[in-house]
């Protein structure tokens, strides 16, 4: 099984007409992903690879019926403003891809989808995807195999490094998902591991964390606290970076002696989570420890 996207999601892609929405809505389509319909204002009426073109949510929904989920690749200047629409219009799930959009919104719409229950994904992700069944998101799907790992990352590149890494062994994934690279994200390490933990089909966590922050010590926190739990084995980047130093995204700054790699690592193995040196390890790891 997987968690919150399958076959059956449907979904709406915001900023349908632009270069990256037209471009990744087509990928979408070709894995497999049911789209149903598009938003860009003013552009209502025309078609991008087949899927009707709409001036706002409303009017998407109010033809084509209610939408599960919702991914954005709206400019930073109104990202904002299309998370709020997608809220407001009953989306439950909502992946928002877009980078640079200012904390002080991020905070507000993240609150503001805790309230309604809604789950953000982002911003600044590659999205959600489960293998052979549904992607929304930008990740290369030649990357994941399906199977019952269930993977949570803070960095692109690396879970597609990781995803790969664990092919190589004939290890898939139940469902990847980017929590997002900016200092504000809507699911959080914890959020994301409740839901696997609930998933009968996800055996184990791989959990993928970088500097900055203190996202991987607050589950450390979490994780040790549990009596039934599944197993977590973590990764975490950016072991060699000077204090005070950005490593590519906004979120990963290390800042006043929090977020560093020690203290990361540190948290995570006290409670009881195997840290690997680099991502080929994870495989090496479920190997020898889980798979006996």
């Amino acid at each position: 099984m997987v968690i919150l996207v399958d076959r059956n999601t449907r979904v709406l892609v915001q900023g349908i007409t632009g270069y990256q929405g037209s471009f990744h809505t087509k990928l979408m389509l070709e894995y497999g992903t049911r789209i149903v319909a598009g938003v860009t204002p003013g552009k209502g009426g025309q078609y991008v690879h087949g899927v009707p073109v709409y001036d706002s949510v409303y009017d998407a929904i109010k033809e084509q019926g209610m939408v599960d989920a919702s991914i954005v690749f709206v400019p930073a200047r109104y990202a904002s403003s299309s998370v709020f629409e997608a809220i407001n219009n009953g989306v439950k799930i909502i992946v928002v891809i877009t980078e640079g959009i200012p904390v002080h919104e991020e905070v507000k719409f993240v609150k503001y989808a805790k309230y309604r229950g809604v789950y953000i994904i982002g911003p600044n992700t590659p999205g959600i995807m489960s293998p052979v069944e549904a992607k929304i998101g930008i990740m290369p799907s030649s990357a994941f195999k399906p199977g019952s790992i269930g993977l949570v990352s803070r960095s692109g590149t690396l879970t597609y490094e990781v995803a790969r890494e664990m092919g190589k062994y004939g290890y898939g994934v139940s469902t990847v998902l980017g929590i997002g690279g900016d200092p504000v994200t809507g699911l959080n390490f914890i959020e994301v591991y409740e839901l696997f933990a609930k998933d009968p089909g996800t055996d184990l966590v791989v959990l993928i964390g970088e500097i900055g922050g203190d996202a991987e010590e607050r589950f450390a926190k979490y994780y040790a606290k549990l009596e039934n739990r599944k197993p977590v084995i973590a990764y975490i980047a950016g072991k060699t970076a000077p204090p005070g130093k950005r490593m590519g995204h906004a979120g990963a700054i290390i800042s006043m002696g929090l977020g560093d790699y020690q203290s990361k690592r540190r948290a995570l193995e006290e409670a009881g989570i195997i840290v690997v040196d680099k991502p080929s390890d994870i495989p090496v790891v479920i190997n020898s420890v889980f798979k006996k």
